[in-house]
């Protein structure tokens, strides 16, 4: 029985050992692709990216959700629609994108305080129209609870409301194991799992689609993406104790694929919170959880509405 446990356990040491030294020559390999596309920031004490496009008198800042590897490529399906009218911008948190990892907390005080001293040593001045998406719904609401003044709008990207974290159950055991397998390289073995819904579903060029799986083997599961997942609940308290701010506010809400919640739960949230909002309104999809990567075109004809009403 001894022999057999011995065998077993070194027979996993030996995937995990070939799987780690493939992955460090694969990332090798990679490193002339991991090119920041905008510009590189410092940002208490790390290098942060910001990527901007397009002119215009409203300024848009796109904000992704918990997990999501290159946010500058994710949402470029719907922010090439609007860059024609408006100035784009995407900002990457620590641990996403090209920012650089840290082991600084990801409370939901210090998250905004960066994103907002990256706006300011890009240059890029408020107000601010927020298209967040999924999980920095949080930091979308919080920004707008404590500087009102910088917010003009919240476009929601099916984002993530305080009530929905009230509801889910976060298992951190498989969000650790699922960092460890980005960290060792497993994740190499299921090509399937870099295959995301910009790849698959937006307007990315074959460049682009190279670039966004090379990030995604250097950006999975971060040591900053699991800490904001850690203290998701405790931030989305602390918003939720604030109220939900009186501005304009549109929901695009999916068909609650992906989420980890059934159509009726996810849309009942979403009805809920935009019906206690000022000048709020609801956009229901039937698309999966990164409705920009799918229903961009839509979403782009929707949100200039919205924002030329805002103007008028």
């Amino acid at each position: 029985m001894l022999i057999i446990f011995v065998v077993i356990i070194s027979f996993f040491v030996l995937i995990l050992s070939v799987s780690f030294i493939n992955h460090k020559i694969q990332l090798s390999k990679e490193e002339e692709l991991f090119v920041p596309i905008g510009q590189l920031v410092e940002v208490n004490g790390h290098q942060m990216h910001v990527y901007t496009e397009g002119k215009g008198e409203d300024t848009l800042v796109f904000m992704s959700g918990g997990g999501t590897s290159t946010p500058a490529l994710d949402f470029k399906s719907l922010y090439s629609l609007l860059s024609d009218k408006y100035k784009i911008v995407v900002v990457e948190k620590a641990g996403y994108g090209f920012s650089e990892i840290t082991n600084i907390d990801r409370d939901i005080d210090t998250i905004l305080a960066e994103t907002k001293e990256s706006l300011i040593k890009s240059g890029i001045e408020g107000p601010y129209i927020l298209f967040p998406h999924s999980m920095s719904g949080i930091e979308a609401l919080k920004w707008a609870q404590d500087y009102p003044d910088e917010i003009k709008a919240i476009i929601g990207l099916d984002m993530a409301v305080p009530a929905i974290y009230e509801e889910l159950d976060i298992n951190m055991f498989f969000i650790r194991l699922g960092a460890f397998a980005a960290k060792t390289g497993l994740t190499r073995f299921v090509p399937k799992l870099s295959q995301s819904d910009a790849i698959k579903y937006g307007n990315l060029t074959d460049k682009e689609k190279k670039l966004y799986k090379a990030i995604f083997y250097r950006r999975t599961l971060t040591k900053d993406m699991v800490n904001e997942i850690n203290n998701i609940k405790p931030n989305a308290q602390k918003v939720k104790k604030a109220g939900i701010p009186m501005i304009p506010t549109l929901l695009f809400t999916s068909n609650g694929e992906g989420t980890g919640f059934d159509n009726k739960t996810w849309n009942r949230v979403q009805t809920d919170f935009i019906s206690m909002t000022n000048n709020g309104k609801l956009i229901q999809l039937d698309s999966s959880h990164y409705v920009h990567s799918i229903d961009y075109e839509r979403i782009a004809k929707e949100s200039k509405k919205f924002i030329e009403s805002l103007n008028r």
